[in-house]
């Protein structure tokens, strides 16, 4: 007897630090937020006028050789490994791994949340595509591309996309565990492969260094503001609600 009323402030003190971490998150949200749109609106800004072509210019060639300018720096093997993180952030890998998510939440009988994450990354590619229309920025023409490119540069689709997709499907796996520490290392890992994905489209010479900024603030902007919208519809009723946060013990 006297256990199970101890248990109940120790339950108490549980939810309550839950309840305070989750408030300090959907804080931390909110300014990373407004930090991206800051950061893309300079960048729009500063692209349209022409200022910061040079950097990226310099920037660019620091990933070839100075003697030749089409030979990446590194290995063969090293360029086919770029190759490949950078089809991660392509809309084939990208597609796949939403519906194979969404299909997982739905086979855990969480239907609602599965069709939010559908109707996320769907809202972040048309975003993505209407940026694109929007300042049609011509590829680099220092280097020969490394890949096959069909759309204009600004800003770089695969930053952008792999961003807002990786984070909001972390978010969406994060959200289904309550541990902590699995969440903390949920985003650490979409921080490290979206990194990875937008510097390999430089390496290739297929944006300019400002896209590939750009294309990540776009990203965080988007999943911030879908997480922000989930968390609301959480408390709503309206998707299913997380499980209770734990400790990075898992207690």
């Amino acid at each position: 007897m006297v256990g199970k009323t101890a248990s109940k402030p120790s339950r108490a003190r549980s939810r309550s630090d839950s309840i305070s971490w989750i408030g300090k998150v959907e804080l931390l949200s909110f300014a990373l937020l407004l930090s991206g749109v800051f950061v893309f609106l300079c960048l729009a800004h500063y692209v349209g006028l022409g200022e910061v072509h040079e950097l990226d210019r310099r920037i660019l060639l620091l990933f070839r050789s100075a003697a030749d300018t089409a030979d990446p720096l590194g290995p063969e093997w090293f360029e086919e490994l770029v190759r490949d993180f950078t089809a991660l952030g392509g809309h084939a890998a990208l597609t796949f791994l939403t519906l194979a998510v969404a299909g997982g939440l739905a086979l855990a009988k969480k239907g609602r949340t599965a069709l939010a994450l559908v109707a996320a990354i769907a809202g972040g590619f048309a975003l993505s595509l209407g940026l694109k229309a929007l300042f049609e920025r011509a590829r680099p023409d220092l280097v020969p591309h490394g890949a096959f490119v069909a759309t204009s540069s600004f800003p770089s689709a695969h930053s952008m996309l792999s961003m807002a997709t990786y984070l909001t499907l972390g978010a969406v796996l994060a959200r289904v565990q309550s541990a902590r520490i699995f969440k903390v290392y949920v985003v650490a890992l979409v921080g490290i492969l979206t990194l990875l994905i937008g510097l390999s489209r430089i390496y290739l010479g297929l944006h300019w260094p400002s896209d590939v900024v750009a294309g990540w603030s776009a990203g965080v902007v988007w999943a911030m503001a879908v997480w922000l919208v989930t968390r609301k519809f959480q408390h709503q009723g309206t998707i299913e609600p997380e499980p209770v946060e734990q400790d990075a013990g898992g207690t």
